[in-house]
């Protein structure tokens, strides 16, 4: 209550103030415009981006519109930590404490602890900055009034809209909850199915939740959820959920599948289809951070390469830019500016995402760090290469000296880093978690904390693992483990959400996917079903007179398939050192080719375009698998072709009627059709004459000759 108190009162007088200059600013514009009406009300927009540089134990701002360094304060601080402003503070976050500092004066103010011993999330928005920490379920607000919100249980990544509301999702029960602006409690008018996980996202800067195990989108009201809108395409329970549409699209990244979907939400507001959804690959094996959206632009942060990758609204790659900089992964923010800023572990680089059009730019952090101090701004000219009038420069030099005292040497020794490769796997009430050991970071690792909502654990420096008991069944818990050392603590690392449940639940069944061709084979694959807490043993795969067999993988083949058939998955899984289970049955029908006889195929149109001849051909597999090829002089490439097809000669010229062959083959056979004319190009006749037609004669003739 006394933290709360304290910022309370420095945030009053600075909102104060901040108010009288900004109605200085509003009498100003009435005169000059001669405009008589004012807004109810006066929102700050902040400028810009501050990121701590561990190298200089500052925190730097980055103007966005400039991309330069513009100002530092001196403020101690962990390696790693982030740095949220408000109206008149910027505050310095580690895990352990919250460092204000003044952005007029640049020197430090007070520092606190937090409600959490864990990385928050950080939203700077009107009536903020907020940090929410989303395993403990607690909802900080630094602006006025200052306060601590509980919101009951985990949270997934919250947004909030322009005016300042904080929507949260709890992962425990999946109610949806809301904090206004300048409010203390909480409400929750809506609510996901039991069992079903989400996320929150705005279309419009209205509150959006994204059921991934119904896979559909629901706007949120004052009476629940609205009806679902079906996203065509089916997620996996990892999927995250962009914080904002671009546009009509609505990004949502799915890394088990890698893949980025683009969703369209027109259908939300408007009585009219979907769109498709637009699908983009992401690189395998890669681990992605995002997506997070401005108005024009997706970025997301490819943790494995150390990339940032930006995307239009129709899935066009705009940009993929290096990340410089030593440490962990970077760390991806949006500003009030309608920019997207991804600070470098360290802080010695930010890049900045222009909202508008994708393009990065690189901000060197370390360079200012060099030739900047406390107060000052960079010592680089201007762009525009405009000295600062008089009265500018007179301002700069009467600002009131830094007297913060520099902070002490850092010790050798550092806090550990993060554990690495954290999993857990639910039991009856209990959860077993295991992980990597940290990295010690100069000093021997003494000891390994768990954490979830409702109590924590601590265990010995050489562990790898432990099972937590007394937890509710039916319940999902986020375990996060941190590493001790003499330094202090390192940065947590959270295994997926757990449900504790009843031991010898057999899995559920799997969704098969099979295709067959008229050759007898067919392909099956499935995903990875509902475990029920089980470890996964193998799987059982089954067609219709082929038998049963045992797969470790997610798909098989088969061969000699005849007629329709039904294709079977089902999971075996094992409890400890229990016996297997076998899980329900997910199936398929498929149905193969039968070939009726040799193919057939008919040329229908020849057009000319840009130096290429577009033959237009029915083909006619009967039943079986075709490739189509045709002929001027050279030959193209043997392609898949089914029904109405367009073939391309690509390189070639002529004058006058040609002759063009088109063939068509099969496992029955092989059938031909020759056509012979003048090709046309809007209805109309070309006659196409350059040095490449002696080429194709040439050709041609060479071929006579064989």
């Amino acid at each position: 209550m006394n933290t709360e108190k304290r910022f309370s009162a420095v945030a009053r007088t600075r909102t104060a103030v901040a108010l009288v200059v900004a109605g200085c600013l509003a009498l100003v514009g009435l005169a000059v415009t001669g405009q008589a009406a004012t807004p109810e009300r006066l929102e700050f927009v902040q400028v810009g981006h501050w990121v701590y540089n561990d190298a200089a134990q500052s925190a730097f701002h980055v103007d966005g519109s400039t991309n330069r360094v513009d100002a530092r304060a001196d403020v101690p601080g962990a390696n790693g930590s982030q740095v949220v402003q408000g109206d008149g503070s910027g505050y310095v976050v580690e895990r352990n404490r919250i460092t204000e500092f003044d952005k007029a004066t640049l020197s430090v103010a007070e520092s606190v602890p937090p409600p959490a011993p864990e990385t928050p999330f950080v939203m700077e928005i009107a009536g903020g900055p907020y940090l929410v920490y989303r395993n403990a379920g607690q909802i900080v607000r630094l602006g006025d009034p200052a306060a601590t919100v509980p919101a009951g249980g985990p949270l997934s990544r919250p947004v909030a809209t322009a005016e300042g509301t904080v929507w949260t999702h709890r992962v425990d029960n999946g109610s949806v909850c809301e904090l206004p602006k300048g409010a203390a409690l909480m409400t929750c008018p809506a609510q996901l199915p039991p069992g079903h996980g989400g996320g929150l996202t705005l279309v419009g800067d209205r509150p959006v939740v994204l059921d991934t195990t119904g896979d559909n989108l629901h706007r949120v009201g004052p009476d629940g959820l609205g009806d679902g809108l079906p996203l065509g395409i089916k997620l996996s329970p990892s999927a995250q959920v962009a914080n904002s549409a671009v546009g009509d699209r609505l990004a949502i990244a799915d890394p088990e599948r890698n893949q980025l979907h683009l969703i369209d939400v027109s259908g939300l507001d408007q009585d009219r289809p979907s769109a498709k959804p637009i699908s983009v690959d992401l690189s395998k094996g890669s681990r992605f951070n995002g997506p997070l959206s401005s108005s024009n632009v997706v970025a997301m942060v490819d943790e494995t390469r150390g990339e940032v990758l930006t995307y239009d609204a129709t899935g066009k790659l705009k940009s993929t830019t290096k990340v410089p900089g030593q440490g962990t992964v970077p760390r991806l923010a949006k500003g009030e500016d309608n920019r997207i800023y991804v600070d470098s572990s360290d802080g010695s680089h930010v890049l900045v995402v222009n909202g508008d059009d994708g393009t990065v730019v690189d901000v060197d952090v370390d360079k200012a760090a060099n030739s900047q101090t406390a107060g000052a701004p960079s010592a680089e000219p201007e762009p525009s290469g405009d000295q600062p009038s008089p009265p500018q420069q007179q301002q700069q030099q009467q600002a009131p000296p830094n007297t913060q005292k520099p902070p002490p040497p850092v010790a050798k020794a550092t806090p550990p880093g993060a554990p690495r490769k954290v999993s857990a796997s639910s039991g009856d009430g209990s959860i077993k978690v295991s992980w990597s050991p940290a990295a010690e970071n100069g000093a021997r690792i003494t000891g390994y904390r768990v954490t979830w909502t409702g109590g924590s654990t601590r265990v010995g420096g050489s562990a790898r693992g432990t099972t937590i008991s007394g937890l509710r069944n039916g319940t999902p818990y986020v375990l996060t483990v941190v590493a001790e050392n003499s330094a202090g603590i390192g940065p947590g690392a959270s295994a997926k959400a757990v449900v504790p449940g009843p031991a010898n639940r057999p899995a559920g069944a799997p969704v098969v996917t099979a295709n067959a061709t008229a050759a007898g084979n067919v392909s099956v694959s499935w995903t990875q079903p509902d475990l029920r807490g089980g470890t996964l043993v193998h799987y059982l795969v089954s067609v219709t007179g082929k038998g049963q067999r045992t797969v470790s993988g997610t798909s098989a083949d088969f061969t000699g398939v005849t007629g329709a058939a039904t294709v079977t998955v089902r999971a075996v899984t094992k409890f400890g050192s229990g016996s297997t289970l076998t899980g329900a049955t997910g199936s398929r029908k498929v149905t193969v080719p039968v070939v009726s006889g040799p193919p057939t195929i008919t040329i229908t149109q020849v057009r000319g375009k840009d130096a290429k001849l577009l033959v237009s051909v029915k083909a006619d597999g009967k039943g079986a698998s075709a490739t189509c090829t045709a002929e001027f002089f050279s030959e193209t490439k043997p392609q898949a072709c089914s029904g109405a097809t367009t073939l391309t000669i690509s390189e070639v010229s002529w004058i006058g009627a040609i002759t063009i062959t088109a063939t068509i083959k099969t496992s029955a056979g092989t059938a031909s059709d020759t056509w012979r004319g003048v090709p046309t190009v809007n209805g109309g006749a070309l006659v196409w004459l350059a040095p490449m037609a002696l080429v194709g004669l040439r050709r041609r003739k060479d071929k006579e000759i064989l």
